[in-house]
């Protein structure tokens, strides 16, 4: 059984059918999957964005605990999924437990706040900014973050932010509950187990500071260890399909292994079919 564990946002189980060529890729290596909505996404009840990485975990468990109970789901082989925000969750369910047999992670960062300014910097350089917009921008995150870190209210963070892309109340709550989180800890203690982990991610990956994240797994992981670079985006989809909503929509229908960089599925099934083997 592969588990998804999602990344940021409000995740339905499905991702809007972007998980569609992963529910594949696993249905060709003898694996079924499991996936659930996020707190109150679709009919799921309470608040995603109440959680911490620590209750994200939590949620992981019970619901492979649910999964062992029920008794007609198969659990002979247990690997995450885990994307994203997702490698500050993952680490926290392989230390905890004992019966996980492998790891598959798509982009993940490795520490909160350096993810967020590489992906500010990496934005602002997309979009042409002049010097004098790449320091106005880096100044205005320099300011949340010495909110951050001396736990401000959120009265105190809108006195300050203004504009369209200002967090809501939830939203800063969110992040102020989750900004210290390191996965490096919690990786070292995972690897302990010595389980086989695919690392995924995305040469054009405007998120996540993938080179940090290659380098800090490797040297944890070491030979339990395998790198698959994407020619993709941090999700490992193609940049047209990630970029336009139309020809994305159009691709998840029509052929959805299309969706990802060439090749990424078919690693994926040889890998879930090494861990059944």
């Amino acid at each position: 059984m592969v588990v998804m564990v999602h990344g940021d946002g409000a995740v339905e189980a499905s991702q809007g059918g972007l998980y569609a060529p992963w529910f594949e890729g696993a249905a060709d290596a003898g694996f079924a999957t499991l996936s659930w909505s996020k707190p109150g996404v679709g009919e799921s009840e309470g608040n995603w964005l109440s959680q911490s990485m620590d209750d994200r975990a939590a949620e992981v468990s019970a619901a492979i605990d649910w999964a062992i109970g029920a008794g007609d789901v198969p659990t002979d082989a247990i690997v995450l999924w885990g994307a994203s925000q997702a490698g500050w969750v993952v680490p926290k369910v392989v230390r905890d437990r004992d019966d996980i047999d492998a790891v598959v992670a798509v982009g993940p960062a490795i520490n909160w706040l350096r993810q967020g300014r590489f992906n500010l910097l990496t934005e602002l350089e997309r979009d042409g900014a002049s010097p004098e917009e790449r320091r106005a921008a880096v100044e205005e995150s320099d300011k949340t973050r010495e909110l951050l870190e001396r736990g401000a209210s959120f009265s105190d963070y809108r006195a300050t932010a203004a504009g369209p892309d200002a967090m809501s109340k939830d939203r800063w709550d969110f992040v102020l509950r989750n900004h210290r989180a390191d996965a490096t800890a919690d990786l070292a203690a995972s690897a302990s187990l010595k389980l086989p982990v695919l690392l995924m991610v995305g040469n054009a990956d405007r998120n996540v500071d993938v080179a940090e994240t290659e380098r800090v797994y490797d040297s944890i992981f070491g030979s339990f260890l395998s790198v698959r670079h994407v020619d993709g985006a941090h999700s490992l989809a193609r940049s047209i399909v990630e970029d336009n909503e139309v020809i994305g929509t159009i691709t998840a229908v029509v052929w959805p292994r299309a969706l990802l960089g060439a090749g990424v599925i078919d690693d994926y099934t040889s890998f879930l079919s090494a861990v059944a083997r």
